[in-house]
């Protein structure tokens, strides 16, 4: 399986991150998710689970972040469009992202579930965007934790892919 996320010199664009214009915004949190495309997923590929998460942040916050965090996917997506996350275009169930967690604890569920773009604080961050090709759909609601996921997921997973997007600090 593959995936691939447009980038320039590795950077995402920067509507999808830290300089998102107003529209792609909501409380100052980039909104706009990117696309994924997915090819060669193998046979049986019932759904596709993501996961969005900054390994960089650790010496910030001390933990990887969560940028975005969905599951059940449909098997036969072969594009993840552009927005997805907030405009409803592609059946998914999104979970919580690291804002939800007790140190940051946003309440907004408009900002702590599915995609929040990146905006490093501190330096230049790569982010690790890792797709898996799932013989199931999970069971699972909005707002599950990561750790949810990753439990339901457990002997289920045909294939993963990542790839390292780039945002500017």
């Amino acid at each position: 399986m593959q995936i691939s996320v447009p980038v320039t010199q590795g950077f995402l664009a920067d509507k999808f991150g830290k300089y998102a214009p107003e529209a792609d915004r909501y409380q100052g949190y980039p909104k706009r998710s990117f696309p994924i495309t997915l090819t060669d997923a193998p046979a049986g590929t019932q759904s596709f689970a993501l996961w969005l998460i900054d390994f960089d942040a650790v010496p910030v916050s001390g933990f990887p972040w969560i940028h975005w965090n969905a599951a059940n996917i449909p098997g036969d997506t072969t594009l993840v469009p552009e927005d997805a996350s907030r405009s409803g275009f592609l059946t998914m169930v999104q979970g919580h992202n690291a804002n939800a967690g007790k140190l940051a604890h946003n309440p907004d569920s408009l900002i702590n579930t599915g995609y929040v773009g990146p905006q490093p604080p501190n330096a230049d961050h790569a982010y690790t965007l890792t797709v898996f090709a799932l013989d199931t759909l999970l069971d699972l609601k909005a707002g599950f934790w990561l750790n949810e996921a990753r439990h339901a997921m457990a002997g289920h997973i045909l294939a993963q892919a990542s790839q390292d997007l780039w945002s500017r600090v």
